[in-house]
């Protein structure tokens, strides 16, 4: 197993593009750990080496997964996030405790937050529905990304009007969050959940926008009609 992990670091190494590894610091505040390789390339990485792993029970493939989330290298753990996502029929309850760890343990950043947490997390939360309670905890988490993640997670579901309810109690719980990274969350998870239901997301908007941050508004109401997106943006 450990050869395998050795030879896709000499691959993203090989692969790697100066330019690439510049520019894609541009998108994040926090310093990030990037090899430099195009999102699409290393979806094709993730892909050739999973023919290599996947006969693999699940178990030893989550080792395989977390030691490339340890590097913290964005592109090692996009390839564990494609290899998650490739074995989401295998998922079960148990692996919670396991998913939890690893937000609080690894992620750092919102891309490799919004990449484990929409996807794989945002699926086992579909499988098992018995666990969208523990949002609750995660939005009142002293770690920024892991109440970002508490949003994150029902994006998948509130676009479809899944979980209603609990998308608005996380919305309630994150409203005055002083971090623009989980405004910017649970602004999406509003905007997603008004794809499904305009006015319950309009009313939700209304009723809080004198204290709601500007950020997570304009996000909530970005796919509103032109009329509802006024009324919102209008003081008083």
């Amino acid at each position: 197993m450990k050869n395998i992990i050795e030879t896709i670091r000499k691959t993203l190494k090989t692969e790697a593009q100066e330019s690439v590894r510049i520019s894609s610091q541009r998108f994040f505040k926090e310093e990030i750990k990037v090899y430099g390789i195009k999102t699409a390339d290393v979806q094709k990485i993730a892909k050739t080496y999973f023919a290599e792993v996947k006969d693999l029970s699940k178990e030893r493939l989550f080792v395989l997964c977390e030691s490339l989330w340890q590097t913290g290298y964005i592109e090692e753990i996009g390839i564990a996030c494609e290899w998650m996502c490739r074995i989401h029929p295998q998922l079960k309850p148990k692996d919670w405790e396991m998913f939890d760890r690893w937000v609080d343990a690894y992620i750092t950043n919102w891309a490799t937050c919004d990449t484990f947490c929409g996807n794989t997390v945002g699926t086992f939360l579909e499988m098992y529905p018995q666990y969208v309670p523990k949002l609750r905890t995660w939005a009142k988490s002293k770690n920024l990304w892991k109440r970002r993640a508490a949003a994150v997670s029902l994006v998948r579901a509130a676009r479809r009007g899944q979980f209603h309810d609990s998308v608005f109690e996380i919305a309630e719980i994150l409203l005055l969050d002083p971090e623009d990274m989980v405004q910017k969350g649970y602004g999406w998870m509003l905007k997603e959940a008004s794809k499904f239901d305009v006015q319950a997301v309009f009313q939700f908007v209304m009723k809080h926008k004198s204290a709601m941050p500007r950020t997570a508004l304009r996000y909530a109401i970005e796919k509103m009609p032109p009329n509802l997106k006024e009324r919102a943006m209008k003081k008083g």
